[in-house]
């Protein structure tokens, strides 16, 4: 039954649904990552979200992989938007830790000479205050006679005995 009186017999209009778009989505992404270990079955992955994709690129490099990322263009055309090269990140980054382990043992060998001269120099230092110390000991005694029939040991020699 119809709501208004102008038909109340038949029964409403009603629209059809529409279908949405049809159209192919167009951000299609395909990554694909080969190892030189295994060149002939190289890693296919298919997504539409771009943080994926670059994630999944990143990963792939990660792992040594040479990786190409390509954009859906249309049916059967992909376009190449980037490349990474996984082998040559990985020999920059094991040449970059090396580096920073050649630094960090230069550091701890300056640091070990450091600690062992000033050890020398504090065992010298205590050395000088001991003979310091005997020689004022020494020359705190009276001084002793010098007699030619004692030939006792004098305590300084001046220059006009020598």
């Amino acid at each position: 039954m119809n709501r208004n009186g102008k038909h109340p017999g038949k029964t409403p209009h009603r629209r059809k649904a529409h279908r949405g778009d049809t159209t192919k989505n167009s951000r299609g992404y395909r990554v694909t990552g080969s190892w030189n270990d295994r060149p002939d079955r190289p890693a296919v992955k298919p997504t539409q979200d771009r943080k994926a994709r670059d994630r999944m690129a990143r990963d792939m490099a990660e792992q040594g992989a040479y990786v190409i990322v390509e954009e859906h263009v249309a049916y059967g055309l992909w376009r190449t938007l980037y490349e990474v090269d996984g082998p040559a990140l990985l020999a920059e980054r094991t040449a970059a830790e090396q580096a920073e382990a050649d630094h960090l043992a230069r550091d701890r060998a300056a640091v070990e000479r450091q600690a062992a001269e000033l050890e020398a120099a504090r065992r010298r230092r205590d050395r000088l205050a001991l003979e310091a110390s005997t020689h004022a000991r020494a020359l705190m005694s009276p001084p002793a006679i010098v007699r030619p029939e004692n030939r006792q040991r004098a305590r300084h020699i001046t220059g006009a005995q020598r």
